[in-house]
């Protein structure tokens, strides 16, 4: 059984969230992340995503590779749940989410996702599980990466 969280990262200069006008996380600086869970996903894919997203290397180093890590400059992640990151389009033209976990199963996993990005000495902020948010950001590059543990 494959178990394969999806995250999509983005390298930005800032990020917020907001809940019913209300700004419910914000970060400068960092990575913003959107979280998706599969059905097949545990707490080891969680763990899994958690360590990519922290010591993924997105920023530059003094020669312009990207050899530097939110973790090694001591950066801020924004994490946002976004199931659809499971959509299924292979099929017409309206999305199919039978492949996203349960919002029970899928908001214990992205807490799970965050208490370990905290453990790591990340500070992270967060969206809100399940409520219609707004997300808005500067990319800086653009940086963006698709992830699956």
């Amino acid at each position: 059984m494959i178990r394969a969280m999806r995250g999509l990262v983005q390298r930005v200069s800032e990020a917020s969230v907001s809940v019913d006008g209300e700004v419910v996380g914000r970060i400068g600086l960092g990575v913003c992340a959107l979280v998706g869970v599969g059905l097949q996903d545990d707490q080891a894919s969680a763990d899994r995503l958690a360590a990519k997203i922290w010591q993924l290397r997105l920023f530059p180093d003094a020669g312009g590779n990207l050899n530097r890590s939110a973790a090694e400059l001591g950066l801020a992640v924004l994490v946002i749940s976004q199931f659809t990151l499971y959509a299924d389009t292979s099929r017409g033209r309206r999305p199919s989410f039978v492949k996203a976990a349960p919002p029970e199963v899928a908001n214990a996993l992205v807490d799970r996702v965050v208490d370990q990005l905290r453990s790591a000495g990340a500070e992270v902020a967060t969206g809100r599980f399940g409520a219609m948010m707004r997300v808005s950001l500067v990319n800086e590059g653009p940086v963006t990466i698709m992830l699956e543990t």
